[in-house]
């Protein structure tokens, strides 16, 4: 299919749904599901936002206006990841934790507003990644329009731009939960240190970028073409004296640069062996 049937498809899977629920964090694919489901179904669809600790407040702050400007009405319910039994011992699996939990209170959302079905933005890339949250998904019954209708991130970003949505450019983005190797606990705490890190770096001007959290060091990832800005004494100075103060002992840059999933390299590493 050539974009603009996966689009009219996209359209005609959430039509016969009849209403939806969206799991609405204010990223890319999330952003874009949002607004077609508003345009699609009018005042049966809603946007459900959660706040947590490892989901930073300038991404809400962000959702809430997105949310605005496309119209829908917009719920916001509290879900506190590392109260979850599991979840801060970090496993592999830590995000089957995080959106069954999720999920499970959109779902209580859903019903209390007469929505029928739970949507998440899941697209068609997710299937080629390691993604536990979509073990979640499935036995919550919770659908995913934008992997039914084979919308790649590309897609959707392309599509974004023709419906003048200002996420079409947006980096990615992951929960904060996913800056620590698997095993290493999650505190809130931690999530704090990760969290003030990315907001400086962020007000730096650099645009994809993450702060990994190994116990007293941070590891930060630019992007490839953003490696070069680094390369500066008096900002390595100013960037190692910054996440000092924030809690770092060690601050260190990854030579690859940026990639999605990196903290999943160990266990690919693992399977290859």
């Amino acid at each position: 299919m050539d974009l603009n049937e996966k689009y009219t498809k996209l359209k005609e899977i959430i039509e016969n749904l009849g209403s939806g629920a969206v799991a609405f964090s204010g990223g890319v694919d999330s952003t874009f599901l949002t607004k077609v489901c508003k345009d699609v179904l009018g005042d049966k669809a809603i946007a459900v936002t959660a706040t947590s600790s490892t989901y930073p407040q300038r991404e809400f702050k962000e959702a809430c206006k997105l949310a605005k400007d496309i119209g829908i009405k917009h719920i916001i319910i509290e879900s506190e990841e590392t109260d979850i039994e599991g979840f801060s011992k970090n496993p592999p699996n830590r995000c089957y934790y995080c959106k069954k939990e999720l999920f499970t209170k959109v779902k209580e959302v859903a019903k209390k507003y007469d929505i029928q079905y739970v949507l998440d933005g899941s697209n068609y890339d997710d299937l080629g990644d390691f993604r536990p949250g979509m073990e979640a998904a499935k036995e919550l019954k919770v659908v995913s329009p934008l992997k039914e209708a084979k919308l790649t991130k590309e897609d959707i970003r392309k599509l974004s731009k023709v419906l003048n949505l200002p996420t079409w450019s947006k980096p990615a983005f992951a929960c904060l939960s996913s800056r620590f190797p698997y095993g290493q606990e999650i505190t809130e705490k931690k999530l704090n240190m990760v969290e003030k890190a990315e907001d400086y770096l962020k007000n730096l001007g650099f645009i994809q970028f993450r702060v990994r959290h190994h116990g007293e060091i941070a590891r930060i990832e630019v992007s490839p073409d953003e490696r070069n800005k680094f390369f500066d004494v008096e900002l390595l100075d100013e960037i190692s004296r910054k996440l000092k103060e924030i809690g770092f002992t060690y601050v260190t840059m990854d030579l690859t640069g940026y990639r999605t999933g990196s903290m999943n390299e160990v266990l690919k590493e693992k399977d290859t062996k």
